[in-house]
């Protein structure tokens, strides 16, 4: 006969009265997972912000038009210097072969994008209660930069994306399954659980687990599952496609922890790590051995045109300094000898650190220790070459760190609203409705700014092009000198330069060509055409902004062919 046990069960389960809940334990009595439609309604709104703000009117940048001549028949392909990746314009492809339409093209990324933004927080539904993966993906898709690169040719979303998703997917790949010694019953717990004991459960196994240490008794760790692994290694491989060298500072924070913490150590997760960042870089390295006497290099060219790649205390002040004055809405600055309009527009920035460590404060009271130190950890690491290693800045370098640090601070804000009194939490939510209103106010004005002077530039890129068209500056035809790059897209003619970053012809071949076909030299302010090119009619040009007294020196083939009917 057995020994009368203590009583278990249901019953039990009933009588026992309910446990006093503290903040920290109803912060994190949110259970993660939920449905998707919490990030599909985020990727929802941030797609037709961009449909409504951004698209209409909008026009190719200079960068844009080097990938988009890559696979548009609308001009011959502009030089891709040695920095460049192609795959942003693996994206733009199925669009400029059928049409060049740039509205059309708008549209067809703003869609895309908004498709990646919602397969980005796929994997968090996972890790973090649904209104905080919400929360982190509106928080990113409402800055002016991620509304602004959504529709453009241009990489550096894609990254931030990618590295997103692969975050994410690395922490479920690397989440620990308890299983009881009979194998029933399951308990998921690298750092979360789903349940309203949720801050104690992660406490004593998850947050046990994911520090390293042993795990209890009778538990035993379960290999990554496929998918996690298949969404790691994807994420991985198009981050490494739009930007090789994002892919290898988001790589190195995932290896060191899955090498750094015992139960993230799986041997399949280290392969997929390596394994995507080779099959998306096999691209760039390739058409480095065959286009740029190979990799090495290749790598040595990219740093020269990014100004030579560095660790100075000099660069670090500068970086640092550039990109707070470029959050006015400037796509570049460099140089960055601008005055400091608008210091509002920087007050996030310099909010985002403290932010981040009230995330980490945060993550750590309600059990999401491991889901807000490494997406912390993966920023710092991405944004180390473009804060510490370059002399310039542009804001959307900085937009896969963004992307990544607006996880913790969601976890901050959500456990802010939830930890508080009742009498407290109508106050908590007022202060922090009225600072996002803020916030989002002064990222909508500076989209709005920065639409308008993109719109402006279209307008005289087109009418530069027409004047260029009346001259006898006609596809074939060349352009070469000062902002020949997107100007000889708009008219259909190839772009060459003999000097610069994009030095790709001699004197000699210029002079050869301008013999063969229309060609136009392009000066602005107190420059000068080349000895051979000072006899030739010159023609005014619409200026474009910040460039002055623009004009073009046209060959005699091109004063031939615009006697011509067209």
């Amino acid at each position: 006969m057995q020994a009368a046990g203590p009583p278990s069960g249901p019953a039990v389960a009933q009588a026992r009265p309910a446990r006093r809940t503290d903040p920290r334990a109803r912060a994190a009595a949110l259970p993660a997972g939920g449905s998707v439609l919490w990030p599909a309604a985020v990727a929802a709104a941030f797609t037709a912000c961009q449909l409504l703000l951004v698209v209409p009117g909008t026009g190719l940048g200079w960068d844009e038009t080097v990938y988009v001549s890559q696979v548009s028949p609308q001009a011959p392909a502009a030089f891709f210097s040695a920095p460049r990746a192609r795959g942003v314009t693996f994206l733009a492809a199925p669009v400029t072969a059928l049409t060049d339409s740039v509205t059309v093209l708008r549209t067809w990324l703003a869609l895309l994008s908004g498709a990646g933004l919602l397969l980005a927080l796929l994997p968090w539904r996972r890790l973090l209660p649904a209104p905080v993966t919400a929360l982190a993906g509106a928080l990113f898709a409402s800055l002016w930069i991620t509304l602004f690169y959504g529709p453009q040719v241009m990489p550096n979303l894609w990254v931030a994306l990618g590295s997103l998703a692969a975050v994410g997917c690395f922490l479920n790949a690397v989440r620990v399954a308890e299983r009881t010694p009979d194998g029933t019953g399951t308990a998921e717990t690298a750092g979360t659980a789903g349940t309203t004991d949720r801050a104690d459960t992660a406490d004593r196994a998850g947050t046990a687990a994911a520090a390293g240490r042993p795990l209890p008794p009778g538990r035993r760790r379960s290999r990554p599952g496929r998918a996690d692994l298949a969404g790691l290694g994807a994420a991985v491989a198009v981050v490494a496609l739009m930007r090789p060298s994002d892919a290898v500072w988001l790589v190195l924070p995932l290896a060191a922890a899955a090498l750094a913490v015992r139960p993230w150590r799986h041997a399949a997760v280290l392969v997929v790590l390596v394994g995507g960042l080779l099959l998306g870089g096999a691209e760039w390295a390739v058409e480095a051995q065959l286009r740029y006497g190979g990799l090495f290099t290749r790598l040595e060219r990219a740093s020269e045109i990014q100004g030579g790649i560095g660790l100075t205390a000099d660069l670090a002040r500068t970086a640092f300094d550039d990109q707070v004055r470029a959050l006015e809405g400037r796509a570049l600055c460099r140089p960055c000898d601008v005055p400091w309009r608008y210091p509002t527009t920087a007050l996030w920035w310099f909010a985002l650190p403290l932010l981040t460590v009230g995330g980490l404060v945060a993550g750590a009271r309600t059990g999401l220790r491991a889901e807000t130190r490494l997406p912390v950890l993966a920023a710092g690491s991405l944004a180390v070459p473009y804060l510490l290693l370059i002399d310039y800045a542009a804001p959307r370098f900085l937009l896969p760190s963004y992307a990544l640090l607006a996880v913790p601070v969601a976890v901050l804000v959500t456990a802010a609203a939830t930890a508080a009194g009742p009498r407290l939490r109508p106050v908590v939510a007022a202060v922090t409705a009225l600072v996002l209103a803020g916030h989002l106010a002064v990222q909508f004005a500076v989209l709005d700014r920065a639409v308008e002077r993109n719109r402006a530039t279209r307008q005289t890129n087109e009418r530069i092009a027409a004047a260029l068209h009346d001259r006898g500056v006609r596809p074939p035809c060349t352009l070469t000198g000062q902002h020949a790059v997107p100007l000889a897209f708009h008219t259909g003619c190839a772009s060459r330069q003999d000097g610069g970053h994009d030095g790709s012809i001699t004197d000699a071949g210029l002079r050869a060509l301008a013999r063969a076909e229309p060609l136009a030299v392009l000066v602005a302010g107190d420059h000068s055409p080349p000895g051979w090119a000072r006899d030739w009619p010159v023609q005014p040009l619409p200026d474009l902004p910040g460039v002055p007294d623009l004009r073009a020196h046209l060959s005699p083939t091109a004063v031939e062919a615009a006697s011509r009917p067209r």
